[in-house]
């Protein structure tokens, strides 16, 4: 009978053992979903980021070119004006 106790609580020992193993195959698991997870988060930031660092640049040589048709109206502006000014003094 003691064979049989000691058989037992081998059985059942073991049977925790496996238990707690699955625990732990499973939280590894859930980490490494978690960690892909996060990757994937990481990899749309990069490409948001990438996208939005095109947008800024396409949006800085708009903005220069805009300041630069910007002055050429203006002197044109000026010389159109100095003109005017020219034939009325006459």
């Amino acid at each position: 009978m003691a064979g049989e106790s000691t058989l037992k609580e081998v059985i059942a020992r073991l049977g925790k053992a496996i238990e707690a193993l699955e625990h732990a195959a499973n939280a590894r698991l859930e980490h490494e979903q978690d960690y892909s997870d996060a990757d994937a988060e990481i990899q749309r930031m990069n490409a948001d980021r990438a996208r939005l660092a095109q947008e800024l640049d396409n949006s800085e040589a708009r903005a220069e070119r805009l300041e630069e048709t910007n002055k050429e109206v203006s002197r044109r502006l000026v010389t159109a004006m100095e003109t005017i000014r020219a034939v009325l003094d006459r």
